[in-house]
C-alpha cells in the first residue's frame, strides 16, 4: 500500500472510529471515491452543530429502523454511543421512537381507506366519542401531533389504537432526551432512503423547531440520515472484491 493510501486508511480510521471490508475494497478499486465519502459522512461531525452522541443517536435510528434493519451497524453505533457519553436509557429512548414508525402504514393506509369507502359508496364520516375525543387531545398535549387516520383507527381497530398510543406515549412522557432530540430522532426515520415519509418528516421538522432546534442542526440531521446510503457499497463492494479474485 502507497503512503497516499496508508494515510486515506489511518483517516477512516480515525473519523468512523472503525475498519469495514468495504473501506478496504474502495481503498483498492476507487481511493478517491472513498475519500470522497468520507468528506461526505464527517461532515456533520465537521460543523459541530450537534454533539458527538447526537449523531450516534441519528445512526442508531436509521440502522434500527424497520425499513433499514441493519444490525451490524445498530449494534457499532449503539457501542459508539455509549464510549461518547450517552447513558443506556437515552439509547433506550431512540429505540423506543425509532419503532414509532410503525405508524407510518397507519398514517398511509388509514386515510386511503376512508377514501376509498368514499368511492365505494360507504360512509366514512368518524365522530369520536367524549372518551375518545379525550385520549386524543392527552396524546396531543403530550407529543405535540395526532396520527393521520388515527380518528378512524378508534372506530376500526379501537384495542390497537388504544395499545399503539399507550406505547407511543412512554419515551414522550419518560424518556430523558431533550424534547427537541426526540424530534431528531423521528427526523431521521422519516428522512431515511429507505423508506422517506414527505408529510410525516415536516410534521417533526416544524415540531423540532417549535422546540428550539436550529435548521443547522435539523439539515445534519439530514444529512446523517442520508448516509446510510452508503450500506449500498458495504453489501456490495466487499463481494465485488471477492468475486473479481476468483476471475
Amino acid at each position: 500500500m502507497d503512503n497516499t493510501r496508508t494515510r486515506l486508511a489511518d483517516e477512516v480510521r480515525r473519523l468512523r472510529g472503525y475498519w469495514h471490508p468495504f473501506h478496504q475494497g474502495l481503498l483498492e478499486l476507487s481511493p478517491d471515491y472513498l475519500d470522497a465519502y468520507l468528506r461526505f459522512q464527517n461532515a456533520p461531525a465537521e460543523a459541530g452543530n450537534l454533539e458527538p452522541k447526537l449523531c450516534e443517536f441519528i445512526y442508531i435510528a436509521v440502522d434500527g429502523a424497520v425499513s433499514h434493519l441493519y444490525a451490524s451497524g445498530a449494534a457499532r453505533h449503539i457501542q459508539m454511543a455509549l464510549e461518547k457519553g450517552a447513558t443506556k436509557e437515552e439509547v433506550l429512548e431512540v429505540i423506543q421512537l425509532t419503532t414509532l414508525s410503525a405508524h407510518l402504514t397507519l398514517e398511509t393506509g388509514m386515510p386511503a381507506l376512508l377514501a376509498e369507502m368514499q368511492s365505494a359508496g360507504q360512509s366514512a364520516d368518524i365522530e369520536l366519542a367524549a372518551e375518545q375525543q379525550a385520549r386524543k387531545e392527552k396524546f396531543m398535549a403530550l407529543t405535540g401531533y395526532w396520527p393521520e387516520g388515527a380518528d378512524a383507527m378508534f372506530r376500526y381497530a379501537p384495542r390497537f389504537i388504544d395499545a399503539y398510543l399507550r406505547y407511543a406515549e412512554i419515551p414522550y412522557r419518560d424518556g430523558p432526551l431533550p424534547r427537541k432530540v426526540k424530534e431528531f430522532v423521528r427526523i431521521a426515520v422519516c428522512a431515511t432512503p429507505a423508506g422517506p415519509q414527505p408529510e410525516s418528516l415536516r410534521r417533526h421538522i416544524g415540531l423540532a423547531l417549535r422546540h428550539g432546534a436550529t435548521p443547522e442542526e435539523i439539515a445534519d440531521v439530514l444529512q446523517l440520515s442520508s448516509a446510510i446510503a452508503i450500506h449500498t457499497c458495504t453489501a456490495t463492494i466487499p463481494a465485488l472484491v471477492e468475486a473479481a479474485g476468483r476471475k
